[in-house]
């Protein structure tokens, strides 16, 4: 029994303290939270924190591998016969894209939902009838109220007032039924023949 357990100690590895930090190659930065997978001990799973920082035991020559979202996998064995059973190590990951297949989104939730849709649905008018909707009198009478006047119609519009104030200014009343003066003088008379009879 001694002898068995003699020789299972000298085929057994050393232990080894892994720790370092990980950054991206091309930028330099801290990678956080990669998840660190020792492959020769039943696949133990580790994490570094959030600076990137591990720390945690295995043997000489495991075999670790680094793995996070958008970087590529990194495969490192830990070297052997080391003197003061502690290994440290700078790990540099390099980025990986990704190119996921193409996904198309439909806004139905089933084939009938999408047969009901299609069914009732109302095709776009042609060129003829949105010339017809685009020159209908109620369009027209809708654009002539809303749609700002442009520099000809504004200059003309300005003259027209233009000229009707001079006319209007210029007019001589010809006319003396028109003339409420007229009227007034006109009753002022009728009254005063009255009294001028009485008398």
């Amino acid at each position: 029994m001694i002898i068995g357990f003699a020789a299972f100690s000298q085929t057994e590895k050393p232990l080894v303290q892994f720790s370092g930090v990980i950054y991206d190659l091309d930028s330099n930065t801290v990678v956080p939270y990669v998840a660190i997978k020792n492959v020769s001990n039943h696949n133990s799973a580790f994490a570094a924190n959030y600076k990137g920082y591990f720390s945690f035991v295995l043997q000489e020559g495991d075999t670790v591998v680094f793995s996070s979202i958008g970087y590529k996998k990194l495969e490192m064995v830990i070297p052997s016969n080391l003197k003061d059973r502690k290994y440290t190590a700078i790990i540099k990951l390099q980025t990986d894209n990704i190119q996921l297949p193409m996904v198309r989104v439909f806004p139905w939730a089933s084939y009938d939902d999408f047969k009901k849709d299609f069914l009732t649905m109302k095709f776009a008018d042609d060129d003829l009838e949105l010339a017809m909707k685009n020159l209908s009198k109620k369009s027209l009478r809708e654009l002539s109220a809303n749609l700002p006047r442009d520099g000809q119609e504004n200059s003309g519009m300005s003259f027209n007032n233009l000229h009707q104030a001079l006319g209007n200014k210029n007019m001589v009343q010809t006319n003396p039924l028109l003339n409420p003066l007229a009227w007034a003088a006109l009753i002022k008379q009728i009254s005063e023949g009255r009294k001028k009879n009485d008398d």
